[in-house]
């Protein structure tokens, strides 16, 4: 066996050291000597390039079997419609069973309640319910003559003289030219954005923005530019660097995006500062006063009345109605021209239902409410000192809002370094404080569509209707869960 292989190993050998010793392989060339390695060289080129001149191999066509066909769509496995649900989905909030006014029912018990953003108490508050007497018989009165819907859109037979008398009264009250519905608080945003900004404007806004504007400005497709939240040097370095970087674009229009107050963190917007910016750079600034409406100035017209800063100089205002009016929808208010191209272009007043009319009836009543009752204001003023004050020493727990802001909002002083971990910490305090002290208060829970990078927290609305006694137990219920269940966590 061992013959037979040193044979064939022997053979090779002679086969190779024949090939260089053939006449061709010693050959010249146009004076080039040609050595054996250029022999095999030249015979594996044209090996290469016979193959790559052969047509592929292609299997024979012929259609599949039925049986083929079955165990393919048998194998075959859809691509979910939906993600798996997580923890987070899964879960289920409380459920009221009477008005979200400053006390409600959960599971047949009374609650103190800090969810809703009830700021003047114009919702299920006894002692204010001889105030809204017009409000209620406006409301039926417009039940009984328009009914529940308009079935239609503003521009299809969807405007009812109410709408136009809400317009009027909301512009006059704000004293701007005019102004415009929306039939949801949140469309206003996402609609009235995308129906100014286009593609290749700038949006400068802050990160700390809600879900509403963030998906108008998603829908807007515009450059989306983000400052860091409240901070106004950082607002001026942005505009100075977008100024800078588009110094040569003609026909680009540059835009400041703001709430008046921050629902993801209660602070307020320093809009003498912006105003100042936005005028020495040359922007445009849309404000968002949802949670300032009825609430920041004397009278309750806004940031605007709060910095005593003339409403011209913003050139789009909006606001939802179901804050401090306790209605719902919204609006948007400016000038007759940025409010007539809405009229044409904002998707979510051309093609959406028009806002029911008791509703717009139910706005023009807590408006005259607020303006004939203007001690509302000042209630909510010194609730929202009381809580303050109450929250100012809470261990384990920081107030990150404004003491101005209806909003309070309190932050770990310790986070655990996991948005999730110290979101489950949060909602344990206030499970403790609901089924314990029957206070309910809510966490910032987010959705997976808000890209809101805020650290999460523990948010109280304030209401006019609380009373001091309201005050006082949501402080002690939230201190004494605060100390149990973050006690060995920091």
């Amino acid at each position: 066996m061992a013959a037979a292989v040193t044979d064939i190993v022997n053979t090779a050998v002679d086969w190779v050291t024949s090939a260089f010793e053939v006449p061709l392989a010693r050959a010249v060339v146009f004076g080039v000597h040609i050595g054996g390695h250029w022999f095999v060289e030249v015979v594996l080129l044209v090996v290469i390039i016979f193959l790559l001149s052969q047509k592929s191999y292609k299997p024979p066509k012929r259609p599949l079997t039925k049986k083929e066909i079955d165990e393919l769509c048998d194998e075959w496995v859809p691509e979910s419609l939906i993600p798996h649900p997580t923890e987070e989905m899964q879960c289920e909030p409380p459920v009221l069973e009477s008005a979200a006014g400053p006390h409600t029912v959960i599971n047949g018990k009374e609650v103190v309640n800090f969810t809703s953003a009830n700021y003047l108490g114009l919702i299920g508050h006894e002692k204010l319910l001889e105030s809204m007497q017009l409000s209620q018989e406006s409301c039926t009165a417009a039940l009984k003559k328009y009914g529940v819907g308009s079935c239609g859109p503003r521009g299809f037979y969807g405007t009812i003289d109410v709408h136009l008398d809400c317009e009027a009264r909301i512009a006059k009250f704000l004293g701007t030219p005019d102004s415009i519905l929306y039939s949801y608080g949140l469309s206003t945003m996402f609609s009235a954005i995308p129906a100014f900004c286009k593609k290749r404007d700038i949006i400068v806004v802050d990160e700390g923005v809600h879900w509403g504007i963030q998906n108008g400005l998603y829908l807007s497709r515009s450059t989306i530019v983000h400052f860091r939240h409240n901070d106004m040097e950082s607002l001026q370095n942005t505009l100075e660097k977008v100024t800078v970087e588009n110094k040569r674009a003609k026909k680009l229009r540059r835009y400041i995006v703001v709430e008046a107050v921050y629902q993801n963190s209660g602070q307020i917007a320093p809009l003498d500062e912006i105003i100042r910016l936005k005028e020495k750079y040359r922007f445009r600034v849309l404000l968002d006063e949802s949670n300032s409406f009825g609430v920041l100035g004397s009278t309750g017209r806004g940031l605007t009345e709060f910095f005593g800063v003339p409403t011209e100089k913003i050139d789009i205002i909006t606001a939802a109605m179901g804050h401090a009016l306790a209605t719902e929808g919204g609006f948007c208010t400016g000038s007759t021209r940025v409010i007539d191209h809405q009229r044409l272009s904002s998707s979510g007043y051309v093609f959406s239902a028009s806002l029911p009319p008791y509703l717009a009836s139910a706005a023009i009543t807590a408006i005259d409410v607020l303006e004939e009752n203007p001690d509302l204001i000042v209630k909510l003023k010194e609730n929202i000192a009381v809580l303050w004050q109450e929250l100012s020493d809470t261990k384990y727990l920081s107030i990150a809002s404004n003491p101005l802001s209806p909003i309070v909002f309190l932050r770990l002083e310790n986070s655990t370094g996991s948005l999730k971990n110290d979101l489950h910490l949060l909602e344990d305090i206030a499970d403790r404080m609901l089924n314990e002290d029957s206070v309910f208060v809510v966490a910032s829970k987010r959705s997976t569509l808000d890209k809101c990078h805020l650290p999460v927290g523990i948010r109280l609305f304030v209401s006019a209707a609380h009373t001091e006694s309201d005050l006082l137990k949501a402080s002690e219920s939230l201190k004494r869960a605060a100390a149990s269940l973050l006690a060995g966590s920091s």
